[in-house]
């Protein structure tokens, strides 16, 4: 575990309680529902400079809600079935969820609200599903086949990787506990990366490993 709540910490708390008060009020007040494509729009600009899924595991709101406040009540910590890690599923994912928000929104085109109750109401119904997902398996279920998510892991999740030590790693497995996404970066230190696309550069594996083993690329 951490040792003490950092800065991103800290800056994840906040993120999230913007997740609870976006599906909270954004039926009332739509405009709050434009954190939804702001959101999308970091995740994919992250991924096409290069970062990879950075975003997802610093900045996304939703992605810090299931760190820091889900987390405290979400399931067994099973890792998620691995037929969800299917790319052909996950992109299927993404253009089913990308077409039925066009669909909704065209109904009323010009109207920036029903604009944003859509983007309220995606977010409310793919957070519910989350929401069961974690109870089932871990907190961050949803990530495993979040479509902007599958899209920077896609173009960039080979970019900036974590470098592991193997002379320094004593196979602890503590970095494979810490990873809030499946991840077992231990299985990488012959290779001397982590060479997982869906690595949230998050560095929690980086906190927790007793050895320095873990460093992250500069």
């Amino acid at each position: 575990m951490e040792k003490a709540c950092n800065s991103h910490c800290r800056t994840q708390w906040v993120l999230g309680c913007l997740v609870l008060i976006v599906i909270a009020a954004g039926w009332k007040w739509p405009w709050l529902g434009f954190v939804v494509p702001l959101t999308m729009a970091a995740g994919m600009i992250g991924g096409l400079l290069g970062r990879g899924r950075w975003v997802c595991g610093n900045l996304c709101p939703r992605g810090s809600f299931w760190d820091r406040h889900f987390s405290l009540v979400a399931g067994r910590n099973k890792p998620s079935p691995s037929w969800m890690k299917h790319l052909g599923l996950r992109w299927g994912i993404f253009a089913l969820l990308i077409a039925i928000m066009f669909y909704r929104a065209s109904a009323d085109i010009s109207n920036w609200r029903h604009w944003g109750r859509v983007f309220w109401l995606m977010c409310t119904v793919t957070t519910a599903i989350g929401l069961v997902g974690g109870l089932l398996y871990h907190s961050r279920f949803w990530c495993v086949i979040c479509p902007i998510g599958t899209f920077a892991a896609t173009v960039s999740g080979d970019r900036n990787q974590l470098r592991i030590d193997d002379e320094k790693c004593i196979s602890c497995h503590l970095c494979d506990r810490a990873c809030p996404i499946d991840i077992k970066p231990e299985q990488y230190r012959k290779l001397g990366r982590i060479a997982d696309r869906d690595c949230l550069r998050c560095n929690r594996c980086v906190r927790v490993c007793p050895k320095d083993a873990i460093i992250q690329k500069r």
